[in-house]
């Protein structure tokens, strides 16, 4: 049985406050087609931390469950961070590799965009490195340092997602839950995607298209979060996805119908739903799988 109270309360508190905040952002003139100002920046990073919020409000003043032993609150086994810190920089290869091959973007080996979103803002680029050392250093620090300040802020959402949430949703079977668990993951995004977040101004059909991404996405950290019973290991493999995502490709990919191709297109759900199936075949056969985290 769903515990129906617990899940309300989560899911009220969790959009309550998001929509209330983002709404207002929005109201007052908040838009991501431009940069946004780095006061409105650092609210949007906040937002992240409201499903925690929602986590210790829920468990403290609503079910009375333990913080610590029903919410995957440990780091699990290191084997399955190795395995999400080689995956998903491969998985996004691969997605832009796809693009590139189907002829929806070209990447931009001398980050002109870049470059000239840089002069826009008043800085001066003649003394910058040189673009492939810029792709170089994007690439490395990607993988190898903003992947540790992407999981702590990441947090903030997975103790909620994959902590909370989801574990609650499982009986109503894995995919159920897992379907259920990548709408509302998806559909908490949709003010940031309205305002032009990943796919610019096609928002009704961006926030289905966008359902797609984290319901793939959702299978990878779904299996390996419940298996491993960590919701801190599902921080690090949402950690290591926005490191790439708002890293190097992004930058050598900076034109594209983001309705087909990169990671919110047609093409990254499809390489995210390969991948989410394969880990599911391959976490079936070992020992001692679970279906939900324990209780207390």
């Amino acid at each position: 049985m769903i515990q129906r109270k617990g899940v309300l309360s989560f899911l009220i508190i969790t959009f309550g406050i998001t929509y209330l905040v983002e709404g207002t952002a929005i109201a007052l003139g908040f838009r991501i087609e431009t940069i946004p100002s780095v006061a409105w920046q650092f609210i949007v990073l906040a937002m992240m931390w409201v499903p925690s919020l929602a986590t210790v409000l829920t468990c403290r003043l609503v079910t009375g469950e333990s913080l610590r032993f029903t919410t995957g609150l440990r780091f699990g086994p290191w084997k399955y961070y190795l395995v999400a810190w080689l995956v998903v920089p491969a998985a996004f290869a691969v997605i832009y590799g796809l693009t590139w091959l189907f002829g929806l973007s070209q990447p931009d080996w001398q980050l002109t965009e870049l470059f000239n979103l840089a002069t826009s803002y008043g800085a001066t680029m003649d003394t910058a490195p040189s673009p492939t050392l810029i792709i170089v250093g994007l690439s490395v620090g990607s993988v190898f340092a903003a992947v540790w300040f992407n999981s702590l802020v990441a947090f903030g959402e997975e103790w909620g997602w994959r902590g909370y949430l989801l574990p609650r949703l499982m009986p109503l079977g894995k995919w159920k839950a897992y379907i259920l668990m990548g709408i509302i993951w998806g559909f908490w995004h949709a003010p940031l995607i309205a305002v032009g977040f990943n796919y610019g101004s096609n928002n009704l059909l961006a926030i289905i298209f966008f359902c797609g991404v984290t319901f793939t996405l959702g299978i990878f950290i779904n299996e390996l979060s419940l298996k491993a019973n960590s919701s801190i290991l599902a921080a690090w493999i949402h950690g290591v996805f926005n490191s790439q995502g708002y890293g190097v490709w992004r930058q050598l990919f900076p034109v594209y119908n983001p309705l087909l191709g990169g990671l919110t297109g047609l093409i990254g759900i499809m390489v995210w739903l390969v991948i989410g199936l394969v880990t599911v075949k391959w976490l079936i056969r070992e020992p001692e799988t679970i279906s939900t985290l324990p209780t207390a």
